[in-house]
């Protein structure tokens, strides 16, 4: 698995935190984000970045930290093949990838404890599309999300799944 991951300066110290715990895991990281704390780099660039390569598919996944992690999440949902999710708690990062099949996991510096958010990657990393659901309900969220594809081609012409 590859992940791509990215912080503005208000999320750099969590990112470092979780690049770490991914390092450690053995999972292959692209850094995109800034490597210096200082660093002036606008948390919109840093998002359109990722996504756009989890939306290529030349990263598996993305994680975006900034201060709140909702301005990340609001760029990279601008990228077809995209779907981010803000979670603060390891059962939102839970829902977001077994309902909503995240791909990008957003996480806030001003919010989130180290320790927390290595929890939260866990479960969002270890969490599949639909498990834990009822097969009538897998099949609906199977659905759900190739009609979202439909929705995304009629609009951009380029949906991934």
């Amino acid at each position: 698995m590859k992940i791509a991951v990215g912080a503005d300066s208000y999320g750099f110290e969590l990112k470092q935190a979780v690049k770490q715990y991914l390092i450690n895991k053995g999972i292959e990281i692209d850094d995109v984000a800034i490597n210096e704390q200082e660093a002036e780099t606008p948390y919109y660039q840093i998002a359109s970045e990722v996504a756009q390569r989890v939306g290529s598919q030349q990263a598996d996944r993305g994680i975006l930290v900034c201060g709140t992690g909702m301005g990340m999440a609001i760029i990279a949902n601008k990228h077809p093949g995209v779907y981010a999710a803000v979670c603060e708690n390891t059962n939102a990062a839970e829902k977001s990838r077994s309902i909503n099949n995240s791909n990008v996991l957003t996480l806030g510096g001003f919010i989130t404890s180290p320790e927390v958010a290595v929890e939260i990657v866990d479960t969002w990393l270890t969490t599949e599309f639909t498990s834990g659901w009822e097969p009538p309900i897998q099949e609906w969220l199977e659905n759900s999300i190739k009609d979202i594809a439909i929705l995304e081609n009629e609009q951009f012409g380029t949906a991934t799944n």
